[in-house]
């Protein structure tokens, strides 16, 4: 269990009235996990035409991040089922308003070689402007100190050739001073030309790639009219999940949630299964990109003089020698004449390329393993560690073409036609699927009693992923994991039953197997009401949708998630992030819940703005609350965002909480004592300044609003 943010309870200066007044606080919300694992029964109703507002609001937390003001009385008007209808098929609702709001982002929409290009690794860009002669004589220190630490012995040896194997988080990290026209410079002045390297050339460090990533999901949740593809979305990304921060994965991220998850999030799960098992991102991820065949011969490659590979940069073939043999074979043959011939112009007695080092080979089981736990049948869907290996033979071969080929290089116009053509190839596959015979187990194998005859290819592991999205073990584990997602914690197993028969009937078929849950009785149960607890990023993004607000999805609002346990894209293991309520109810992160409600609805969040005081305007103007008004203002809040539906034991808790001087008032209580957990986005302990310019009754409103906000019952859906 992750206690996020739970140091904060031991830091100097909170004392120990607001200590005891949490800890009250957290046991009243242990009731919200117990409350979130009780049985669903099929005694629930279908929705009908004259559908009251609650079970409105039900459908709109399931299928969506929760109601904006005025989607209950849009869904009122057209009917659940007509809602349900449309949400199942995002093609036909128009979304380019949100399209327009991720205008300013322009990673999600870059391919690979793209972002290789502008969100340079920087010890890959070293290595590339090094091999051209192109590099700074400020940075020809820096270069020396990586290859310093990488075992290079002289600054006049050619960097080794990368590959999709290569090291991609190697940022050079020098480790101590050197000598650059005559005076010191520390690391950090090394740091500081890189830098500005990327500014003057238009570069930007490669962890924007994963800022704008996470913006664009925000976004997207928050204000997309395509609610359930946002939501189908967040859980396939964690079905199969990447991690963002292993090597090249974070290039390959935006076009495997842009090529493979969105697109298929609705579809066959076929389909969706082979999109993934083909993806850059996921093969980099668990390291199949270099599952090879013991028996599969060695690369080919040719040892080129220097002269040839400056010849052939210029033509912008410099690597493809060397990998050609993920070119047509005339392609490879061509290039090496047309390498040859140009050498006759290059001057004699250029010292030969240092060969790179053999990759380690051998058989990758991470993949098949992966694959057959998380992906498809479960851990008890009835596989062996035999299955494993045959599988794991099955996907050799399958691995990325170098997303480097081009890297750094251009091909003149007045370039050689065949030249030409290459360049343009190498950079339509760079940094994408490919599939290498001479890498792959021809052998015969078995997989889960099927045969796959001896002498295939590719389509070995095509068998594979037909067998497993077929068998009954994976309809059970998918619909298992969607029940859980959309019914609760432990779903029935009735219902799991019809639902897996459904994705059985339909091939895989996501869309009716969703529609199978949405009209089943279980759903619309009393029981299923509220009875999920909102993961970090299901309860940022309710909380603005609740309020109305507006947000860039930037870093400071994301931080807020990752604060709260559930940073986008950063989950290590393959698995993703739990959906179950014992995962994110906990002492830390019921602290960071409270605190982001608090900054939240005082505007402490850069690029997130919210105005709690339209939600009331008859008290906005006034420069004090009386106690009417401040319940008066409290029952609306309740209405608006728990529908009234709050017991009265919880509903005097936080009655009694509204007046800031009592003794009780864990609202204000929290709201003082947070400062210290917000730090710089509250500017001090100016009142003012804290409560993002809002004084008197504006400030006492936005308090109210944090207290519902925060309190347990609105981290249920």
């Amino acid at each position: 269990m992750v206690a996020i943010g739970f140091n904060f309870l031991s830091r100097k200066g909170v004392g120990r009235r607001a200590m005891a007044l949490f800890c009250l606080w957290a046991l009243v919300w242990s009731s919200v996990a117990n409350a979130a694992s009780v049985q669903v029964n099929a005694a629930g109703r279908k929705p009908s035409a004259n559908a009251d507002d609650e079970l409105i609001i039900h459908v709109l937390n399931r299928l969506g991040f929760g109601p904006r003001p005025g989607d209950v009385e849009r869904v009122r008007a057209m009917g659940i089922e007509r809602y349900i209808e449309e949400q199942l098929h995002p093609e036909r609702i128009d979304d380019s308003a949100t399209e327009a709001r991720l205008q300013n982002l322009q990673a999600p929409f870059m391919a690979t070689r793209e972002l290789l290009a502008k969100y340079p690794n920087p010890g890959q860009l070293i290595r590339v402007l090094d091999r051209q002669g192109k590099l700074p004589p400020d940075l020809a220190t820096l270069r020396d100190e990586y290859k310093k630490q990488n075992g290079v012995a002289s600054s006049s040896e050619t960097s080794k050739s990368t590959s999709a194997a290569g090291p991609a988080n190697n940022s050079p990290k020098p480790t101590g001073d050197s000598t650059v026209n005559g005076g010191e410079k520390s690391k950090r002045e090394f740091r500081r030309d890189l830098r500005q390297y990327f500014i003057e050339n238009g570069l930007l460090p490669p962890q924007r790639i994963t800022q704008e990533m996470q913006a664009q999901r925000i976004i997207r949740a928050v204000y997309s009219e395509r609610q359930l593809q946002e939501v189908m979305v967040d859980f396939w990304m964690n079905h199969f999940n990447v991690y963002a921060d292993k090597g090249l994965t974070r290039w390959y991220l935006p076009e495997y949630e842009r090529e493979v998850i969105r697109p298929h999030a609705l579809g066959k799960f076929r389909d969706l299964l082979v999109a993934t098992a083909q993806s850059p991102a996921m093969l980099f991820y668990l390291d199949n990109f270099q599952s090879v065949s013991p028996n599969a011969p060695p690369p080919r490659r040719q040892a080129l003089s220097s002269g040839e590979a400056m010849r052939l940069g210029r033509l912008g073939l410099g690597a493809a020698i060397g990998r050609g043999r993920n070119l047509p074979r005339l392609m490879e043959r061509q290039a090496a004449i047309e390498a040859m011939r140009a050498a006759q112009a290059e001057r004699k007695g250029q010292p030969q390329m240092r060969p790179s080092p053999a990759r380690r080979r051998g058989i990758n089981e991470n993949y098949a393993r992966e694959l057959m736990e998380l992906h498809t049948l479960g851990v008890d869907g009835g596989y062996t560690q035999k299955d494993v290996q045959e599988v794991a033979r099955c996907f050799t071969g399958w691995t990325i073409f170098d997303p480097y080929a081009l890297s750094g290089w251009m091909v003149s116009e007045q370039g050689e036609p065949l030249a030409q053509r290459i360049a343009q190839i190498l950079n339509e596959r760079a940094g994408k699927f490919v599939f290498n015979p001479r890498m792959h187990d021809t052998g015969e194998k078995v997989v889960l009693g099927h045969k796959i005859p001896a002498g295939g290819g590719i389509e070995d592991g095509l068998k594979v992923l037909d067998i497993l999205s077929r068998h009954p073990s994976t309809a059970r584990f998918i619909a298992t994991k969607l029940c859980r997602r959309f019914v609760s914690d432990d779903p029935p197993q009735s219902l799991i039953d019809r639902v897996a028969q459904v994705f059985l009937k339909t091939d895989g078929d996501i869309r009716e197997t969703l529609r199978a849950i949405f009209t089943s009785p279980e759903f619309y149960a009393p029981e299923a009401r509220r009875a999920k607890i909102k993961t970090p990023f299901e309860l940022v993004v309710s909380a603005i949708r609740a309020l109305g607000g507006d947000t860039d999805g930037g870093p400071a609002i994301h931080n807020w998630i990752a604060r709260m346990g559930e940073p986008l894209y950063l989950y290590q293991a393959p698995n993703g992030y739990p959906d179950r309520a014992d995962y994110w109810v906990n002492t830390g992160a019921l602290l960071e819940r409270i605190n982001f409600a608090i900054a939240l609805a005082h505007n402490r969040i850069p690029g997130t703005r919210v105005d709690v005081t339209k939600l009331v305007p008859e008290f906005a103007a006034k420069n004090s609350l009386t106690a009417e008004d401040r319940r008066r203002i409290f029952d609306r809040f309740v209405t608006l965002f728990l529908d009234e539906k709050i017991s009265p034991q919880a509903r005097e808790r936080l009655i009694a909480q509204l007046d800031p001087a009592a003794p009780q008032a864990i609202g204000a209580q929290m709201e003082r004592t947070a400062v210290r957990s917000v730090g710089s986005e509250t500017n001090g302990s100016n009142p003012a300044v804290r409560n993002g310019g809002m004084t008197g009754a504006r400030a006492e409103i936005a308090r109210i609003a944090a207290l519902v906000l925060g309190s347990p019952e609105f981290q249920r859906q």
